[in-house]
């Protein structure tokens, strides 16, 4: 999610919800990204190469982003913060 996007939630919430549902939900939020952190895949040497292949497949058949549009993304989500 764009940081806008982020924002618009967060002030909502900020709106909505009493300090003790802000604190519930904000510990709810830390203790699952923790988790994620936690359950990081490892990636065999087999599966990295057939990720990177089916990644060079992709791109050969013209599914990719041009860098200016990465760019572009970049520099207006920057703008928002």
């Amino acid at each position: 999610m764009i940081t806008t996007t982020l924002s618009g939630l967060r002030d909502y919430l900020f709106s909505t919800l009493s300090p003790s549902n802000m604190r519930w939900l904000g510990e709810q939020l830390t203790e699952y990204a923790d988790r994620q952190d936690e359950i990081q895949k490892s990636y065999t040497k087999e599966e990295l190469l057939e990720r990177a292949e089916s990644a060079r497949k992709r791109i050969a058949s013209g599914h990719f982003k041009p860098i200016e549009d990465v760019l572009k993304e970049l520099e207006t989500e920057m703008k928002f913060e």
